[in-house]
């Protein structure tokens, strides 16, 4: 099955206790697909400036990601830059310059509106809605968001929670959605909204999910070393939608495995800066920390 991703793409330069990047290739729909083109074929929907480094275009294409949604307007490329406090838990943003994305008008090419699984990144509700209409064949839709569109724009976020199949948010985003402080409480309030599956992050301590009546918590894989954890959630997302789209299901079973290869996936990115963690693994890795993983959680 085929996914499309829908989100930014963008250069961030990023400062952890362990080193200091800049102009990174970085962006939601990038962490994303990256992760998900180890699992199915991955389609990038996004807009970029006559900035973009060429060699970012050609990283993509090796993972054979299709970049025909991949639009190059005049101006400069979104931009961020953060440093992170010692644990790794807090961040500072230090500027975003959304540049050629403030006016991004997701365009999904003809001839890939037929995907199968679609994950609707960080981008406003009212985009979100844009691209679902011009969808004609999904069967699986997975969306994020975040505390700008819960406060201002909540209408139509709801209207998108209602369309979608599941959303992808953390813990401080549910309590806010729901106005409940008890997270299994606030992933119900959500369902009640109108959207089956809840996946709620934790950071360092794993995820919860909710889909129906079935609960699932999953713990964080532990690491002795975080380089930079820049991406974690937009890839666990790529790991979680690409898992679906190769199974060819989203049944109670594959959502659980699903969730476990999106933590897989995001314990890799964070070993190394940016995407650089994403970019030299192979199935069997994939595979054995898969492995590790259930060994964790299995008594």
């Amino acid at each position: 099955m085929s996914l499309i991703v829908v989100g930014s793409v963008a250069l961030d330069s990023v400062e952890t206790p362990l080193g200091k990047r800049d102009d990174m290739l970085g962006g939601s729909a990038v962490y994303c697909t990256l992760a998900a083109s180890h699992f199915t074929n991955a389609k990038l929907v996004g807009v970029v400036g006559e900035d973009f480094p060429e060699k970012a275009i050609e990283l993509l294409r090796a993972r054979k990601i299709d970049l025909s949604g991949l639009e190059t307007k005049p101006g400069k490329t979104f931009r961020w830059s953060g440093v992170y406090s010692d644990d790794m838990n807090e961040r500072e943003t230090l500027y975003t310059e959304l540049n050629v994305f403030e006016d991004f008008n997701p365009t999904i090419p003809e001839d890939v509106r037929a995907a199968e699984l679609v994950f609707l990144g960080n981008i406003s509700p009212a985009l979100q809605l844009n691209v679902l209409e011009q969808m004609t064949g999904t069967q699986f839709v997975a969306m994020d968001t975040m505390n700008f569109w819960i406060d201002g724009a909540r209408d139509e976020l709801i209207e998108v929670l209602r369309k979608v199949d599941a959303v992808i948010i953390n813990d401080s985003e549910a309590r806010q959605l729901s106005g409940s402080a008890n997270l299994l409480a606030a992933a119900r309030a959500i369902q009640k909204i109108g959207c089956p599956t809840v996946l709620i992050k934790k950071g360092e301590h794993g995820c919860f999910q909710v889909c129906r009546d079935d609960c699932f918590v999953a713990p964080a894989y532990p690491l002795e070393t975080v380089v930079d954890p820049t991406g974690a959630g937009d890839t666990f997302a790529g790991g979680f939608m690409g898992h679906l789209a190769r199974a060819g299901s989203s049944d109670p079973r594959t959502l659980r495995e699903a969730v476990i290869y999106g933590s897989v996936m995001a314990s890799f990115v964070v070993e190394q800066f940016g995407v650089e963690g994403l970019l030299e693994l192979t199935d069997a890795k994939i595979g054995q920390r898969y492995t590790e993983f259930r060994n964790l959680v299995s008594f």
